[in-house]
């Protein structure tokens, strides 16, 4: 008896995710987003960024094989390189005041910055959203207190109150993580409310209202899905801003100090007098790498705000 209920639940589950419907809208998913890379596969601008965002990943991702010296995983191991060797075959980037191969501190600092760079934009855009969402769909009192919250984070400078937080909570890895994150919402909050307040008085809400659909069901089923693409652009340009906001703050040694990151490879240069003594390799290779990644970023966010924006498409 047991085995016949078991074998007709499995029945209807099968028939409930196999459904014509179901297919249907997974084809018409499918057939968008061929649409979409199509598009982008166009924008040579766009392109050219995620072409160069997955060399970074895939540098980041394999560190441990393609570091050269010392496969470094912390800046704690003993110096055995000769001091500020320039570039060369034994030394692609050449070494730092300490010897340590800028070749493979490069490598394990990519690593760093696109987990802060992603993390912190994953809290950002948890947060943003939820209060963008509460705050166009509702109105009235939830909307004047979250976007009086919203100014307040706006109106302060973004860096004195990241600096704040960071000495409140303490130099820890994950703490710049989560103060990045707490700090870079608000934008988000704008956009997201900003186009609720467009959809919810367009006729499929109200018909949605009609029928007695609750506000939660009609937030995640009608409004969120079509909100969902700007949050999306609006995301690969958070990511670049959170990984410029890692490395300054590592810059000025508010970042975890064991951490290798861009930003501590060029607060070492700076503290062990790379500028002055003309030992430029020490300063460009992260230096360069943070603007091609963060350019990356922005090219990508460019083509997919061109695509998904149907204001910018008729333009």
């Amino acid at each position: 008896m047991t085995g016949t209920a078991d074998d007709q639940l499995t029945r209807t589950l099968a028939r409930f995710i196999l459904s014509d419907a179901r297919r249907e809208k997974a084809r018409l998913l499918a057939k968008k987003a061929r649409v979409i890379w199509r598009q982008f596969a166009a924008n040579r601008a766009g392109l050219l960024g995620l072409c160069t965002l997955v060399a970074f990943v895939v540098l980041a991702v394999f560190a441990p094989w393609l570091a050269t010296h010392d496969n470094p995983s912390s800046w704690s191991w003993t110096r055995v390189n000769p001091r500020y060797a320039q570039p060369s075959g034994e030394f692609l980037f050449g070494t730092d005041y300490d010897g340590k191969d800028v070749y493979s501190l490069t490598l394990y600092g990519a690593r760093a910055s696109l987990i802060v760079g992603f993390l912190a934009s994953l809290i950002s855009i948890v947060l943003g959203t939820i209060v963008g969402l509460l705050s166009g769909y509702f109105g009235k009192v939830s909307d004047e207190v979250l976007m009086r919250l919203t100014d307040f984070f706006l109106v302060i400078p973004w860096l004195p109150l990241m600096i704040v937080f960071v000495m409140l909570m303490g130099r820890s890895f994950e703490n710049v993580i989560i103060v990045i994150g707490i700090t870079s919402w608000p934008s988000t909050s704008r956009i997201v409310r900003a186009q609720v307040l467009s959809l919810k008085s367009m006729v499929f809400i109200e018909r949605a209202k009609a029928v007695g659909a609750g506000g939660g069901h009609i937030i995640a089923k009608h409004i969120l899905p079509n909100v969902f693409p700007l949050i999306f652009a609006n995301t690969i340009l958070l990511v670049a801003n959170a990984i410029f906001s890692e490395s300054f703050l590592a810059f000025l040694g508010l970042q975890d100090p064991t951490i290798i990151s861009w930003g501590t490879m060029l607060e070492r240069a700076y503290n062990t007098a790379a500028f002055t003594s003309f030992a430029w390799w020490v300063i460009a290779a992260p230096g360069i790498s943070i603007v091609a990644l963060i350019m990356a970023f922005y090219l990508i966010g460019d083509a997919l705000d061109e695509i998904l924006n149907p204001r910018l498409r008729r333009r």
